[in-house]
């Protein structure tokens, strides 16, 4: 299956107009798409493309991805916000020779294994670290949604694929995610307090 989508990617990029724009709702419109692994797979991958304010919109989609494998169920409608969202022509290619390449890969590499990470009591966890890594990808950091995104399409090909292996390296990125988060703060701590003595109105204050 994840062959025959990931050819289907290649021919619609293919054949694509030079003025066609990629939305949300035309990647969801596959085959598959809409379990909530394909739903999250998707909005993480589009989270680490340039689109302005893709990250913000599509962090509160990953929220209600969170919330509905929280509550175990297997789909979810989607915002018609998020769904609108579109990419410039020349990223829409892309976006589909990305994700074509992803599901290769995925179909080569991945396979049913270490079946304790993809039991059906540690959904609710991996529901909480999704919404962690969401709240990652909200936060205005350089380059701060790659990391995060990357956990997540692991995450989703991991319940795919029913690889715990995936799981695992889902959460390694993670936590790397997390210690970037953590190096970029302290950093920040750092330049306001040299920053702080030139900065008199604030002490006054």
């Amino acid at each position: 299956m994840s062959r025959h989508l990931a050819g289907h990617l290649r021919a619609r990029a293919a054949d694509a107009s030079d003025a066609w724009r990629l939305t949300l709702a035309e990647l969801l419109a596959l085959p598959d798409s809409q379990s909530l692994p394909s739903v999250l797979l998707l909005s993480a991958a589009l989270t680490m493309l340039p689109v302005a304010g893709a990250g913000t919109v599509l962090s509160f989609l990953l929220w209600w991805v969170a919330w509905a494998w929280w509550l175990g169920h297997e789909r979810l409608p989607v915002p018609r916000r998020a769904l609108a969202l579109s990419l410039s022509p020349r990223w829409s290619r892309r976006c589909l020779y990305g994700l074509a390449w992803v599901f290769e890969q995925a179909d080569r590499c991945l396979k049913p294994r270490w079946a304790m990470w993809t039991h059906q009591r540690t959904q609710p966890w991996w529901a909480l670290w999704v919404s962690l890594m969401a709240a990652l990808i909200f936060l205005p950091l350089p380059l701060g949604n790659v990391l995060p995104a990357l956990s997540l399409m692991l995450v989703a090909l991991g319940w795919m694929f029913r690889d715990g292996l995936a799981l695992a390296l889902a959460g390694a990125t993670g936590v790397a995610a997390l210690v970037y988060v953590v190096v970029w703060w302290e950093l920040l701590l750092r330049l306001l307090a040299a920053a702080l003595p030139h900065l008199p109105w604030l002490q006054a204050a």
